[in-house]
């Protein structure tokens, strides 16, 4: 959500905070701007609500100069997406960028005016460029007026501030909001994350929370929360990430669905050991699954439509009850936690905001905190007593795809794990799960094969207005994901229910023109799904059946469309039929002629409530 870059060098700033801001888009925006100081050390600003075509016809129009420049990509909270409410904000002397929301901004506000001042945009950010310009003016210098100004504020934020005739100095916060420092030949730099420092800086200082920083060319002076100096670890910029491009596919999102036999290799590979037939699972020793009598899962999106398949896995195959909450919920709703129990949280950014509070709830609460996430640099990462990262490399497309199956790949071996742990399976049974696990990378590239037939089915599906998607078993949450899929990135409203729930309400819905996605392996449940599928075919319904070919055969002419997958087993077939999901909403949103890798009003990292 949002994205901040901020440099010191000695090349022109604007071309490089625009070209860092482009590598920042994934994260979602809706409007951008940039300053810089001249080489009078005075403030210049262009900003532009929008696309970042936008801000590039503004710079064009009217360059800026100098080598020292904070970049912001605005996600709106407070204010409409204008350019008046776009980012940098000035006040005096003092520009300041803000990802995050100031909670206790009526209050600031509210004092500010009665001094006389008159904001000009509808944002919280502004006020903090006018308590940093009150308290220059107050005579206090730049590193005292910075520490007079945090301790004022309440919330979550990651700040980036320039202070004019100050060429030699970017000023930067963190509390709640990720923000690195980069260390590079020609410059130190400032990021939201390390896809935008990666090009610029080969060394990453990842601040902690309540930290504050001076930056210089020189080098960076850290702070505490207490304004106490620290020293943080420099680490290297991981190389993997400046690969982040599209390569010869139309979007990121094409791309990362393709990439997922290859990453969902790198995930099992680091988990199983296939010459042994066993599982690698030396960091997970820290959750004592034996004795475990349920385990808490929290999560966000579709991170939590994998949480829940895996309740039915670690339910099924280790006999281990599962709690699972969205996030936001589960913060709120003050459950009652058992001291030394596990706790799991699921996180791509390993940032989200709602599942990091309750990260922190649990571990009030005397709970052990594992958490599965993407960055293994991330707060959530820092914070868990064990980390099982996904592997599945930087994913840009908002809609997330490969982070999921990853996620489900770390979610099933876990479970195999705990089973065995509880003496729910044997070795000669966790050898065969193994065997089944390694097979999920080939399944989900013959799923792949299959793209030419479902782009044929998402040419109609890109007409409707409304869908249904249905599922029993690990399917419901796979019926969830795809609705979700669907209308995040094509906008046709659709939603996800039990297969069994049809007749209690949504079978109301059904009329010719309503599409009907119904997944549909042919497993313990076929023969309920069957049944619903009649039901929805009675109405004339239009049904598009995803199953395997025993599937196929049963149902017969009833569905409309038949998408046939190979016949997968049961433990990794949501791994594999995720990809079909995938592929008809990215199909459906490109006929429909959406923003396929950055959908409107939606941000990749949500790291406000």
């Amino acid at each position: 959500m949002c994205g901040i870059f901020g440099v010191l060098g000695s090349e022109p700033a604007a071309p490089r905070l625009l070209d860092a801001l482009k590598r920042l888009e994934y994260r979602g925006y809706d409007s951008a701007g940039i300053t810089t100081l001249d080489e009078s050390g005075r403030l210049g600003r262009r900003r532009a609500a929008g696309k970042l075509r936008n801000l590039e016809k503004a710079l064009d129009a009217e360059p800026l100069s100098g080598t020292t420049g904070i970049g912001h990509t605005r996600w709106a909270t407070h204010g409409a997406p204008t350019v008046n409410n776009a980012h940098p904000h000035i006040a005096g002397r003092v520009a300041v960028v803000h990802n995050g929301i100031i909670e206790n901004y009526r209050t600031l506000r509210d004092e500010l005016m009665a001094r006389g001042v008159k904001p000009e945009s509808d944002t919280d950010t502004e006020l903090v460029a006018h308590l940093v310009e009150a308290a220059l003016a107050a005579g206090l210098s730049p590193k005292e007026a910075i520490g007079a100004t945090l301790g004022k504020l309440q919330g979550a934020y990651a700040l980036a501030i320039l202070i004019e005739g100050e060429q030699d100095l970017i000023a930067a916060a963190r509390a709640g909001s990720p923000l690195a420092i980069g260390l590079g030949e020609e410059g130190t730099y400032l990021g939201s994350d390390a896809i935008a420092l990666a090009p610029f800086s080969d060394r990453l200082i990842y601040m902690e929370e309540g930290d504050w920083a001076l930056l210089s060319r020189g080098g960076v002076e850290i702070f505490d929360e207490a304004g106490e100096p620290v020293e943080r670890a420099i680490v290297a910029t991981p190389v993997s990430i400046s690969m982040a491009e599209k390569g010869n596919y139309r979007h990121f999102m094409a791309k990362e669905i393709h990439e997922q036999p290859e990453v969902l290799g790198h995930t099992f590979g680091h988990y199983l050991d296939l010459a042994q037939e066993s599982l690698r699972f030396g960091a997970a020793e820290g959750i004592d699954f034996a004795n475990a009598t349920r385990m808490t899962i929290a999560a966000c999106g579709t991170a939590y439509y994998a949480g829940l398949v895996a309740r039915y896995w670690f339910e099924r195959v280790a006999g281990l009850p599962i709690d699972i909450d969205v996030a936001s919920e589960f913060r709120y709703r003050e459950a009652p936690l058992t001291p030394g129990q596990p706790a799991l949280f699921v996180s791509q950014s390993g940032e989200t905001a709602d599942t990091l509070a309750s990260l922190r709830y649990c571990r009030a609460g005397g709970q052990k905190i594992a958490s599965i996430v993407n960055v293994a640099s991330s707060t959530i990462a820092r914070e868990s007593d064990v980390v099982l990262p996904t592997l599945a490399g930087p994913e840009i497309g908002v809609a997330s795809t490969k982070a999921f199956t990853c996620q489900l790949a770390v979610l099933a071996a876990l479970a195999v794990h705990a089973a065995h742990a509880r003496g729910r399976l044997s070795e000669d049974e966790v050898r065969e799960h193994v065997g089944i696990l390694a097979e999920a990378p080939g399944y989900v590239a013959d799923a792949l094969r299959l793209e030419a037939g479902i782009e044929r089915v998402a040419r109609d599906l890109s007409h409707a207005s409304n869908a249904l998607y249905l599922g029993r078993g690990t399917n419901l949450p796979l019926a969830l994901e795809g609705a979700l899929k669907l209308k995040e990135i094509s906008y046709i409203h659709a939603e996800g229910y039990a297969a069994g729930e049809l007749k209690h309400g949504p079978i109301a819905l059904i009329d010719e023109d309503m599409p009907v996605i119904v997944i549909a392996p042919h497993d313990a449940v076929f023969e309920k799904v069957a049944s619903n599928i009649q039901e929805v075919a009675a109405r004339g319904g239009r049904i598009i059946l995803i199953t395997d070919e025993r599937g196929a055969e049963e149902v017969g002419t009833q569905s409309a469309e038949t998408i046939v997958m190979p016949t997968v087993p049961p433990m990794i077939a949501p791994i594999a039929y995720a990809v079909p999901l995938q592929l008809l909403s990215y199909h459906a949103a490109v006929f429909a002629g959406t923003d396929v890798d950055q959908p409107r009003n939606l941000a990749k990292s949500v790291t406000v409530e």
